[in-house]
């Protein structure tokens, strides 16, 4: 690795396992870059593979400046190998890649561009033939017959060729940060990062040991850090097509979102675990967060104190009890589990009085099974019942025996 002396702009961290046949296509392809093969470096973080992989990494010690980090096999560990990847990099930026991530030629030269407008940016890459739902196959053979650009050159404007995310880019012009959620379309196979945010946020969160999220979390964590995110079609790879267990993921996905719900409450991601968990279309989530925020604005001085004192005098003094859409004013000095989507008015019902509270629609709260006798919904979720009812009635009869709703359907 580098010194201070001749630090590299750039460090590219490739995670992989047992896949060196595909860790060799991405490798060669790094070799091709237009970049000066002095100003970046590339780690291997392998998270434990049987195969080749270091015989891999050592055909290239002659045309990158290349390291491997090799951690034992203890299961799906891709957060923790990113992380170790990074803290062996020396560059000043990050850029996380994926093993089958085939990147153009001036792939790096183009991160290094767009970073050059501000260190507070992450920048995402486009990622030709990324489609996990339906990968166009013909990209293997494709890859095997010409070099990226060329395939590029050849397929770029093929609907099927294009990046799952396209859509949902050109809507806003590729420009993230007109998005509700500017931070939603963060995939690490193709993204970089100024090293020292990437430190001051903690890294990706190791807890995630199954497939799917570990990239949202932390572009959720590097948002409130105060990053901005911009996308770059010109830093692009093509994704190379592998077999995937779309359901498995899924189900993957959303076990690891429920997890991050347990230690950070948050309605953006709420919403994100509601889309993945039934059949939503995820691309719907920014425009369901944009909603959620209307009726919240819409709702800033919906009082409904009276209505839960209402459904408190027919409930037993010594039951527990749940409000789900709280407001800012709860009733008495009963102790109560309060929730609601707009923090600043749960906040200032908590200051109010002895109770536990949490950030949360109600759609997929922290709370354990049965961990109250009775849950009170409240009118102000009264403009989010048509859409989602049945989620916010499973989760309520979920957490509580009975289920009280203070206002009358439409």
């Amino acid at each position: 690795m580098p010194g201070p002396a001749d630090r590299p702009e750039i460090s590219v961290i490739v995670p992989t396992y047992n896949q060196s046949t595909l860790l060799r296509a991405t490798l060669r392809q790094l070799a091709r870059q237009t970049l000066p093969a002095d100003s970046f470096e590339v780690i291997v973080a392998d998270d434990g593979s049987a195969d080749d992989t270091a015989d891999v990494v050592k055909e290239f010690g002659d045309r990158l400046r290349i390291g491997l980090h090799h951690q034992e096999d203890l299961g799906f560990r891709l957060a923790t190998v990113r992380n170790a990847g990074a803290r062996l990099a020396s560059g000043r930026l990050l850029c996380f890649l994926d093993t089958g991530a085939i990147p153009g030629p001036d792939f790096l030269r183009e991160h290094l561009a767009a970073h050059a407008a501000g260190d507070r940016r992450v920048v995402l890459g486009y990622a030709y033939g990324y489609n996990p739902d339906a990968p166009p196959w013909s990209v293997a053979e494709m890859l095997g017959a010409m070099h990226p650009e060329d395939a590029v050159a050849r397929m770029g404007d093929d609907p099927a060729f294009r990046d799952v995310r396209h859509n949902a880019l050109e809507a806003c012009g590729f420009d993230p940060e007109r998005r509700t959620i500017p931070w939603g379309l963060c995939f690490t196979l193709n993204c970089s990062l100024d090293a020292g945010h990437f430190k001051a946020v903690g890294g990706f969160d190791e807890g995630f040991t199954d497939w799917g999220g570990e990239d949202l979390e932390i572009a959720y964590r590097l948002h409130r850090h105060g990053l901005v995110f911009h996308f770059s079609r010109e830093a692009w790879v093509i994704e190379h097509p592998s077999e995937r267990d779309v359901k498995a993921q899924l189900d993957s996905w959303r076990e690891n979102m429920r997890r991050h719900l347990l230690t950070r409450p948050d309605p953006v991601m709420e919403l994100c675990w509601a889309l993945i968990g039934i059949n939503r279309p995820f691309w719907d989530w920014d425009r369901e967060y944009g909603g959620l925020l209307e009726v919240a604005r819409a709702g800033r001085d919906l009082t409904v104190a009276g209505e839960i004192a209402r459904a408190l005098a027919r409930v037993p003094t010594g039951d527990r009890v749940a409000v789900i859409g709280c407001g800012a004013e709860l009733p008495g000095s009963r102790p109560l589990v309060a929730l609601d989507y707009d923090r600043e008015l749960l906040d200032r019902a908590l200051a109010a009085g002895p109770h536990l509270g949490h950030h949360a629609v109600g759609l997929r709260t922290p709370l354990a099974d049965g961990a109250v006798d009775t849950v009170v919904i409240t009118s102000r979720l009264a403009a989010l019942w048509p859409r989602w009812a049945p989620d916010l009635l499973m989760e309520a009869q979920r957490i509580g025996a009975t289920v009280v709703r203070t206002f009358p359907l439409p």
